[in-house]
């Protein structure tokens, strides 16, 4: 997949599911601050990516993904 393709169909997945403007995801911004998640939402988050991306993500990797673009390279190094 390509690189935008992948930011572009994240970015939507996690707009609708949390209810966001899409334009509010930006690369460097915060994943728990820009979709207001707590603990319950944070595995909520990790349980779409798995599903529309079939890709796991262990609970050891959740800590260094922190903002959208320590995400995207996340997915994209595990879809490679």
């Amino acid at each position: 997949m390509e690189t935008q393709q992948l930011i572009k169909e994240v970015n939507e997945a996690l707009a609708a599911e949390f209810e966001i403007d899409v334009a509010t995801i930006t690369a460097g911004a915060d994943i728990k601050e820009t979709l207001d998640l707590d603990s319950l939402g944070l595995v909520d988050m990790v349980a779409l990516i798995e599903n529309n991306f079939g890709v796991k993500i262990q609970s050891a990797d959740v800590p260094s993904i922190k903002t959208f673009e320590h995400l995207y390279n996340f997915l994209l190094g595990k879809l490679k």
